[in-house]
């Protein structure tokens, strides 16, 4: 299974004036921008996916939204609790293990640290491992055989920065 992973993109500020709950923050103007951008690379990186899993808060959702539009993929889009910030990586990997029919290709669209956590735990088999993703940042991992722990190979990690060049 291919295993992308994309942090949401830049949202605004917390203000408990305006977003009485974070999962309410949405994306700023500038941040959708930039995501089109990053769109537009998984497009030339020639990226499909079987799957787009997203979290519900409402810049992941607004990231997800925007890749499965730029991808011609809106019916492949879901949303899962499982990607909040706090999840548990085990109900994930249970949740893509369960798939009927199984995905050969996945991206999930959530936050900062679970989606670090969740690489790490499953490149290195322990969640403490170093993986820094920035708003908009995208890794793929190749994964053997999904497991909550070791089954994966880091294939490359992108800054929003580097997509761009490549929109």
């Amino acid at each position: 299974m291919d295993l992308c992973l994309l942090r949401h993109g830049v949202a605004e500020e917390r203000d408990a004036a305006r977003w009485a709950n974070d999962a309410e923050r949405p994306l700023t103007p500038k941040g959708e921008r930039k995501l089109w951008q990053i769109a537009d690379a998984m497009e030339e990186l020639g990226l499909s996916f079987d799957l787009i899993l997203a979290s519900p808060y409402a810049r992941a959702r607004q990231t997800a939204e925007i890749v499965a539009e730029a991808l011609k993929a809106r019916k492949k889009l879901q949303f899962s609790d499982s990607l909040t910030p706090g999840a548990s990586p085990r109900e994930l990997i249970q949740f893509l293990k369960d798939l009927k029919p199984a995905a050969e290709s996945a991206l999930l669209v959530g936050h900062e640290p679970y989606l670090s956590s969740l690489t790490s735990l499953l490149v290195s088999g322990d969640s403490g491992f170093s993986v820094v993703m920035k708003k908009g940042g995208l890794c793929k991992l190749a994964v053997e055989s999904l497991k909550n722990g070791r089954c994966a190979s880091l294939e490359w990690l992108l800054t929003p920065k580097q997509m761009a060049l490549m929109g």
